[in-house]
Parts: structure tokens; C-alpha cells; sequence
């Protein structure tokens, strides 16, 4: 599809870029025609220049060289010279010559921790600059045995001029002078081995206060936002607007909502002492994120009526480019910008469901409203070929890449199996539906990690179904405490929980083996009792998000507009326990964990 964002180096000619340390800020330095160097920091997400740094004096010969240290110090070789700016300050810090001998255009590079430096010089050796931390570790390096390299090269003292300290390295030295033993900088004894009698191992106590009986299995229950952790999305709550999707970003680092007015919101979290990862979590509040354009990334909703369109959205594996629809045209955005790559398949019929195939992120498979399948190739702007078999519009899309196969659901509550070398149908399989009731509702399905399991949900049951084979191997009925109509579920990362919210508020936590449930997460844990939208209806999730990485963090969208997200206490480190099992029984069974109330799958179960 091309880039992202274009960049257009000062000078227009030869540049270098480069990330921080950290990998929060890019860098680039390069010279033009003319001879004119230009070391500047950018706006990555929008291709701007944030500031240019001075201190170039002449018209250079070459390609200026530069590094970074440590996200704080820029170092670039011009002029015969090495030249240092602290990131911040467009101004520069400091200039040496290294006691001379350095070629007009010096290449340099600093060692991870920043405080070396190495440099080329004009007859083809090398010097290196140290601080003082630098220095210890040059001497920690020098204190080493190196009986062969020593009887090959004669060894010459450090050279100390001021600040920085140079050592000059040329091809007839080979090391610094030792340093006492007692040093702080000598290695570790125990990293070298050391003497096994100078360490202590403690046996493990047995403690005497274990119980003699292990505690009985009870189904955790979360009423209070005090056993849990939840963070609100800013400015989610100022929407009228139901959440009617949501998705994390694929770098776990974001969270992005389409809201049934077509509008789409994005929340990001940076890094900082709070939150080192910059991961998402409900222990800080991330930053809603716009383009300084202030562009919204808005759907087509064209002749659509909002009550009947169906939003769908599908993300790119690189976090890219989000595709999109709201009833109008499906539309492709650039996430940097938000702008709009490209618009196509206007309706009618409208799309209800997308995704990007796994192995190329030019091929779309799109559900429509009128029960095909179109298998949409960007690139070209064409459809590569319709799916033809459901009855009513498709709810649901999966693919294998480990089964070669596109698994499809419909309102029509049919699953069907399609190869994604040939687009043949290869199965059809109709869910279980309680007794008496209509093939109506959507069904989703979705994949667990390993491909070798399939969730599948209906507003009546969540399902486990053998992926290879498309057979049903457990089944979950709504009751007891758990009885309102499901609304959503998904697998978490690692696939051994099922999270699924219920049209009362209430959300499950599920083990995906066997579907027992293992914690209940009532409304009143991360709703306020006076939540409610502005027609006075009840306020509930209607989707669930899990986090990518973190496989007990949810994030859930609300039908007045909010998205949340919410972990369980550290403490805690997981939602409940597993149901422990006796001899292939599980013990401890509440009423609500019960498998299932269908006959059908009851038999399953045994």
C-alpha cells in the first residue's frame, strides 16, 4: 500500500536516521548537494521536523555521521571534529578534536550503555572517548588476562587529556593498564564461576501452619471496584455514542473504538516511571490521540440509516492501517495521520464484517449484508472472488493460517468452511441452538492461539469446537447468576481464559478448556450505580477486547459511549481459580459454573 508518512530530508539528499535507545524519538542527520549538514529530531507519526540543532560550521565533503546516547546525547563528526548536543537543546554542547588526527567526515558509534565512544581515524585506526564511567570499564577491561594478544603487541598507558578521556587505539596497541584488583568495576566472582564454598543454599521449610485440608473451590465474585483495577478512556464517556467496536493495537500499546456514529477514537500509552512498558494498563490514564491535524477518523455514512448500519473494522498486523465501515463504503486509514487511504465497495450491499488475511495485508475478506463473501484484493481494486452458501448477512470471519481455511459465520446460525488456496467450500455446520428458538442473532467465531480450537458465540451460548474437524467439544449456557443474553466474548492472549460480557452488566471469566466459569465480574465493580445514558436505558458492554499480550487484562465498550479497561488486583495477579478437577469431575461446581443446561450437551460433558 506504500508508506505511512513521507519524509523529506533537509537538504534533500543523503540522510541517516536513527530511534533513541528507548525508541521513542527518531533522529536523522544528513547533508545536501551543496555541502550544507542538518541534524534534526522528527514528528515520526506525521513526517514533521520538531527541531534542527546548530553547531555545523563548513561545507562538508561527506555524508555526516552521527549517533545517539542513551536517549540524552547526539554525537555527529564534522569538520575533523566530534561534536555532542543534549537532545533537548537545539544548541550544542560541547566539540573535541581528539587530540587530532580524525578525517574531515569521522564515523563514530557509542557502545550501549553511552559512555564510550568509538571514532575513526585518518590512518585507519580508531580511538576511543570515555567518561568517566567509560574509563572504570576500559580498565575493568584491561585488568583481563591476555597473555596471546600481549606477546603479539606491545602495550601502551591511556592517554588522559581533560574531558572527555581518549584512549588512542591504532594497530600497534592492544590494551590499558591493569587496575587493582579491589576495584569496584572487577567482575563478579560468582558470574566467573567463583568459589562454590562461599555460597549458601537455604533448604526450603516445610511451614507448619498449612492446613491439613486444601480450601474448597468458590467462584470468584468482583461487586466492588476495590477488588479490582479500572481505568475509563478520556473522553469516552462525552459520546452518545455506543461503542459498537473495539480493538487493541497488535503492539499492546493502544486501544481503538468505532462507535455506532461512525467515528473512530483512539487511546494510546506512553512510556514513563508510572508505566516503563508504555503498554496498556488500567493503573494509568492514557492520552486520547489525535494527528495535530485534528483530522477525526470519520466513516462514510452516506444514504445509510445509523440504526441499521452494522460498524466492522479490521486492523493491520504492523498497526498501520485500520479498515473500516458504518453502513457507507468500507474506507482504509492511515493510522499516523488518520487520513483516508482509499474508499471502496460502496453499497449496496453494505459490508458487516472484515478481515485481513493473515499471510498479505492487500487481501480483505468482506461479509456482506446480502449473505456473500468478497474476497477483496486493495492492490488492484478488485474483488478476487464471492463466497456464495449462508442464508442471512455474515457476522463473523476467522482465518487459519495453520488449516488453510476461512471459517465464516452468519445470522443464519451456520458456520462455513471455506480453503483459502482454492476458496472452496469444504463444510457446513449448523449451531445448537436452544429448543424453540430462531436461527436469528449474530454469531462470531474466533480462533484460539495454536488454531486448533474454535470459539464460537451466540447471544444463546458460547461453544469450543475441534478446529480441524469443526465439531462441538463443550458448550455454556447462560443461567443462574449469568442468565442475560451474551453480548460478546473472546479468547484472552494465551487462549486459556474466554471473557464474555452479558446485556445486564455482568462479565464472565471462563477457562477455556472446559468452559467452566471461574469469576464473575459484576457492573458494580466498574460502573458507578448512577451510570446511565441520556434515554434513561440500562448501560452494559457491548463488546469485549483482550490485550494482546497481558492475558488477564479486558478492555470493554459500553453502550453510553465509555470504554474501560480493567485488570485484576496485583495482588491477585489473575482472575479466580480453575475448577479443580477429580478424576475428570470437577469439584466444587456452583450453579452458575454448571457446563451446560442442554440436554445434547450435557451428554458432551460426560
Amino acid at each position: 500500500m506504500g508508506s505511512r508518512v513521507d519524509y523529506d530530508a533537509p537538504g534533500r539528499w543523503c540522510t541517516t536516521m536513527l530511534y533513541s535507545a528507548d525508541g521513542s524519538r527518531l533522529f536523522s542527520c544528513g547533508t545536501s548537494k551543496d555541502g550544507d549538514s542538518y541534524l534534526v529530531e522528527w514528528n515520526e507519526s506525521e513526517g514533521a521536523i520538531k527541531r534542527t540543532y546548530s553547531g555545523f560550521q563548513k561545507k562538508s565533503t561527506g555524508v555526516v555521521q552521527f549517533d545517539t546516547s542513551q536517549n540524552h546525547f547526539l554525537a555527529a563528526g564534522e569538520d575533523n571534529q566530534l561534536k555532542f548536543w543534549d537532545v533537548d537543546n537545539v544548541n550544542m554542547l560541547t566539540s573535541t578534536d581528539a587530540e587530532g588526527g580524525l578525517p574531515s567526515v569521522p564515523r563514530l558509534r557509542f557502545n550501549k550503555e553511552g559512555n564510550l565512544l568509538a571514532v575513526n581515524t585518518a590512518d585507519n585506526g580508531f580511538k576511543i572517548l570515555a567518561n568517566a564511567d567509560g574509563l572504570k570499564s576500559l580498565r575493568a577491561f584491561g585488568s583481563r588476562p591476555f597473555e596471546s594478544f600481549r606477546a603479539q603487541y606491545e602495550a601502551t598507558s591511556i592517554k588522559v587529556s581533560g574531558t572527555p578521556v581518549v584512549a588512542s587505539i591504532s594497530p600497534n596497541i592492544s590494551r590499558v593498564d591493569r587496575v587493582d584488583r579491589n576495584s569496584p568495576a572487577r567482575p563478579s566472582p560468582i558470574l566467573n564461576g567463583g568459589d562454590p564454598s562461599s555460597r549458601s543454599i537455604d533448604k526450603p521449610r516445610i511451614s507448619e501452619e498449612l492446613p491439613d485440608k486444601t480450601k474448597p473451590w468458590e467462584l470468584a465474585e468482583i461487586l466492588n471496584p476495590k477488588q479490582c483495577r479500572v481505568v475509563t478512556m478520556p473522553e469516552s464517556t462525552d459520546s452518545a455514542s455506543k461503542v459498537a467496536r473495539l480493538l487493541y493495537t497488535n503492539s499492546g500499546g493502544g486501544l481503538l473504538a468505532l462507535g455506532s456514529n461512525a467515528v473512530q477514537r483512539l487511546w494510546k500509552w506512553s512510556r514513563s516511571e508510572q508505566n516503563p512498558s508504555g503498554k496498556a494498563t488500567a493503573s494509568v490514564v492514557p492520552q486520547h490521540w489525535q494527528p495535530s491535524s485534528g483530522l477525526l477518523m470519520t466513516n462514510d455514512v452516506s444514504d445509510t440509516n445509523p440504526e441499521e448500519a452494522v460498524p466492522c473494522i479490521a486492523l493491520s498486523k504492523n498497526d498501520s492501517y485500520v479498515m473500516s465501515a458504518c453502513g457507507g463504503k468500507v474506507s482504509l486509514f492511515n493510522m499516523m495521520t488518520f487520513k483516508v487511504m482509499t474508499t471502496f465497495m460502496p453499497p449496496p450491499p453494505a459490508s458487516t464484517y472484515l478481515a485481513f488475511h493473515p499471510q498479505d495485508n492487500n487481501i480483505i475478506a468482506i461479509g456482506m449484508e446480502d449473505s456473500t463473501i468478497h474476497i477483496y484484493n486493495v492492490r488492484v481494486d478488485e474483488v478476487k472472488t464471492k463466497l456464495k452458501g449462508h442464508q442471512k448477512c455474515i457476522t463473523g470471519l476467522a482465518f487459519s493460517n495453520n488449516l488453510n481455511v476461512l471459517v465464516s459465520s452468519g445470522a443464519d446460525a451456520q458456520l462455513f468452511v471455506w480453503n483459502t488456496e482454492t476458496w472452496e467450500k469444504k463444510k457446513s455446520v449448523a449451531i445448537q441452538l436452544p429448543a424453540g428458538k430462531a436461527p436469528a442473532g449474530d454469531t462470531r467465531v474466533q480462533f484460539n492461539s495454536d488454531q486448533s480450537r474454535l470459539l464460537v458465540v451466540h447471544e444463546t451460548h458460547l461453544a469450543i469446537y475441534d478446529a480441524s474437524k469443526i465439531e462441538r467439544v463443550h458448550q455454556w449456557v447462560p443461567q443462574e447468576s449469568l442468565s442475560a443474553p451474551i453480548s460478546y466474548a473472546s479468547y484472552a492472549c494465551n487462549s486459556q481464559l474466554v471473557f464474555a460480557t452479558f446485556c445486564d452488566g455482568n462479565i464472565g471469566v471462563f477457562d477455556a478448556d472446559n468452559l467452566r466459569l471461574r469469576c464473575r465480574i459484576a457492573p458494580s465493580a466498574y460502573m458507578s450505580p448512577a451510570t446511565a445514558n441520556r434515554y434513561n436505558l440500562p448501560v452494559y458492554p457491548l463488546v469485549i477486547a483482550a490485550h494482546p499480550q497481558e492475558p488477564n487484562q479486558l478492555a470493554v465498550g459500553l453502550t453510553d459511549g465509555a470504554v474501560k479497561v480493567i485488570e485484576p488486583l496485583e495482588s491477585e495477579g489473575k482472575w479466580g481459580a480453575p475448577v479443580p478437577v477429580e478424576n475428570g469431575v470437577p469439584n466444587g461446581r456452583t450453579p452458575a459454573s454448571s457446563a451446560t443446561s442442554n440436554p445434547a450437551a450435557d451428554q458432551l460433558q460426560r
